[in-house]
């Protein structure tokens, strides 16, 4: 298994955009890799984590703690090295993190239409709630927006 470290600004920054954008692709300017990574930093929280192939990154995960919820983004494995177990350690380190704050409760959100990430979170002990899910876009705040 690859370990997995907190993300280190200088030494990770490129290959983590390199990775969402290869995982992600991106059509809304508030989800750049650059920006996300930046506003990430300023939270100074320490729960931006990323697995490592030697010195290569394969692999990320990002959450968020309020104080009352835990919340998990940006988990992503590099398509090589996907179907080995590294996508489940990257949300266990994330959860373990969250659990170690006080977190009681962990929400994501992926796409409705996503069926094998559907599975995949499911696998790992997370269900579908009866939520809407809504959001609104602060573009004040969103470079180039």
């Amino acid at each position: 298994m690859f370990p997995i470290v907190d993300y280190t600004h200088e030494h990770h920054r490129n290959a983590v955009i390199e990775l969402w954008e290869t995982a992600f692709g991106y059509e809304t300017a508030h989800n750049t890799p650059s920006l996300v990574i930046d506003k990430k930093l300023a939270e100074t929280d320490g729960l931006l984590f990323v697995a490592l192939d030697g010195e290569v990154v394969v692999g990320t995960v990002m959450a968020g703690y309020d104080g009352h919820r835990g919340w998990l983004y940006s988990v992503a494995v590099h398509p090589a090295q996907r179907r080995q177990g590294l996508g489940a350690g990257l949300v266990r380190h994330a959860e373990q993190a969250l659990t170690a704050r006080g977190c009681m409760k962990i929400n994501l959100q992926i796409v409705s239409t996503n069926e094998q990430v559907k599975s995949f979170y499911e696998s790992l002990g997370y269900g579908v709630e009866a939520r809407i899910s809504m959001g609104k876009k602060v573009e004040v705040n969103i470079p180039g927006a």
